[in-house]
């Protein structure tokens, strides 16, 4: 058993949620970090949901806002991920973590560094291991999902979402202009194209593809024009959007390996 092994996640958004939620099956002590106004789109699969909302469950793993860290011991206890609002997982140190995870998926390094923890981790581009991180996850979907590099980058962003079902760019709601974003429609809701999903500052955003809304960002929050606010699913499966991705599972597999591979004192008690 990992009951000791404690870790870090900067960032609880959907595919760093399914990082958290395997190391924590596995038994190791997560705790997630996360901005005061999280961007999350996917927000029933990110734990990144309970800075909003307290607590949030996902896939039957609950995690909880902890605003004072004497408390995080008592959630592990209570095997609940606490998630705390610390923008530059500063934690990592006063905790005394064996493991970082960056899963902030930033497309580049925002200052993570080697030297952070014992084990540190990156997850998709923008990292190099051996120099910023000790090892890198492949995000990218297809042959290397998941996949655990030691030496060198994953592959680079192309700005072109994964396809699902022929649908790349126009499954994705960006925002029409900068402004207030506020929500008409649910995560779940079945839509068709042309339904109005959200306004921004009184501007319509509209659907342009048929299908379930797998996610959408959080009312209330300013955003700016052709930002990424929302994911429109084409394959129609209503319960894909509160569970957690083939995508997120294999990234999180991925992080699993590379933490039990680089930290070879996690096969016991020190």
């Amino acid at each position: 058993m990992l009951e000791w092994l404690r870790v870090v996640v900067k960032g609880g958004g959907d595919i760093a949620s399914g990082a958290a939620h395997r190391l924590h099956r596995a038994g190791m002590r997560v705790v997630v970090t996360e901005l005061k106004q999280p961007m999350t789109i996917r927000r029933a699969v990110s734990f990144a949901s309970a800075v909003y909302d307290r607590e949030v469950v996902v896939d039957g793993v609950a995690a909880r806002l902890v605003n004072d860290e004497d408390q995080i011991g008592d959630m592990h206890e209570k095997g609940i991920i606490p998630v705390v609002v610390d923008p530059s997982a500063s934690i990592v140190q006063r905790l005394g973590a064996e493991a970082l995870v960056d899963g902030i998926m930033g497309k580049r390094n925002l200052g993570t560094r080697m030297s952070d923890a014992p084990v540190v981790i990156g997850l998709g581009p923008g990292f190099t291991a051996g120099v910023d991180v000790h090892a890198v996850i492949e995000t990218c979907r297809g042959h290397y999902l998941g996949k655990v590099i030691t030496d060198g980058t994953a592959l680079a962003d192309t700005g072109v979402p994964g396809e699902i079902e022929g649908h790349t760019l126009d499954r994705v709601l960006w925002a029409p202009r900068s402004g207030r974003f506020v929500g008409s429609a649910r995560i779940g809701d079945r839509v068709q194209a042309g339904d109005v999903l959200a306004r921004v500052s009184g501007e319509p955003l509209r659907a342009r593809i048929d299908g379930v809304l797998r996610g959408i960002l959080h009312d209330g929050l300013d955003v700016k024009n052709g930002q990424k606010v929302g994911d429109v699913d084409p394959r129609g499966i209503v319960d894909h959007c509160f569970t957690i991705s083939d995508k997120a599972r294999a990234v999180g597999g991925g992080v699993l390996e590379a933490i039990l591979h680089l930290l070879p004192e996690a096969s016991g008690p020190r």
